[in-house]
């Protein structure tokens, strides 16, 4: 004898029908795992007189009922195991559509300059840019973003860490300068927090002076010091491409790990 089932809602009223010798605790379990059950049936490629045998004989096929058990609770796991994979699928396409189309920062603003990119690998974090004057002075930005800062507007922009390294040409000892480039309200400036003197690229050893430090400067000092690299060509321009440039390479690489997820889930 064979069974068509038209729906889930027949399913479950034909299968605890015909277990009138169940116990009442094992018709509470079946009666809880019914939509799961239901579900694995009416979806998967199982066909539905293996499920027929163990529930429309007599006593003789509750023995059977007895000794399936640990295979449909096997099927009601994979089932259950499909379900979680299915709304952690849905949850990645739903951030993976929401960061394509919220990215602040795919449309370039700023400008290089007279710098070049020299590293700015898929797979890094920071962005290397270098100058060559014609003076034979070099000068090398490296920049990675820092920590999220609060905004008014929610957007929680986040700094760039951004060193600036100057060698005069003929020389081996190097100006360092750490600084912080900020996304204000009306422009994205830079401050600097450290300058060192390094006597060589190589002498970076922690006992070694480099400088004072730089908040305890003049204020006069200071603000010459910044003007030394704007005149170098470390401008607002060049900050505010910076900035726009590691936040869209972190944007895209965390949609690009998204998208690996989203496959991997996917092919479960």
């Amino acid at each position: 004898m064979e069974m068509t089932i038209n729906s889930s809602l027949k399913f479950t009223n034909y299968f605890l029908t015909k277990l009138p010798y169940l116990a009442p605790h094992h018709v509470g379990e079946l009666k809880k795992l019914t939509q799961i059950l239901c579900f694995f049936i009416t979806s998967s490629s199982l066909a539905p007189k293996v499920f027929f045998t163990v529930t429309t004989t007599t006593g003789r096929t509750l023995t059977g009922i007895l000794i399936s058990m640990s295979r449909v609770t096997t099927l009601l796991q994979k089932g259950k195991k499909a379900l979680q994979d299915l709304e952690l699928l849905k949850v990645l396409q739903s951030e993976i559509r929401h960061e394509l189309s919220n990215d602040l920062y795919k449309n370039e603003t700023g400008s290089l300059g007279d710098f070049v990119i020299d590293w700015n690998s898929p797979q890094s974090k920071d962005v290397v840019m270098r100058k060559r004057c014609e003076s034979g002075e070099e000068i090398a930005i490296s920049a990675l973003l820092g920590e999220e800062t609060f905004a008014e507007d929610n957007l929680y922009p986040k700094e760039a860490n951004m060193k600036v390294c100057i060698k005069k040409n003929g020389l081996s000892s190097v100006l360092q300068f750490d600084c912080k480039v900020l996304d204000g309200q009306n422009k994205i400036d830079f401050h600097i927090e450290n300058a060192y003197y390094l006597k060589s690229p190589t002498n970076l050893g922690s006992s070694v002076y480099k400088g004072p430090d730089f908040s305890e400067l003049d204020p006069a000092l200071q603000q010459e010091l910044k003007q030394y690299l704007i005149s170098r060509g470390i401008s607002g321009s060049l900050t505010t491409f910076l900035l726009h440039q590691i936040h869209h390479k972190e944007q895209d690489q965390y949609i690009k790990w998204l998208q690996k997820l989203e496959a991997m889930v996917a092919s479960n």
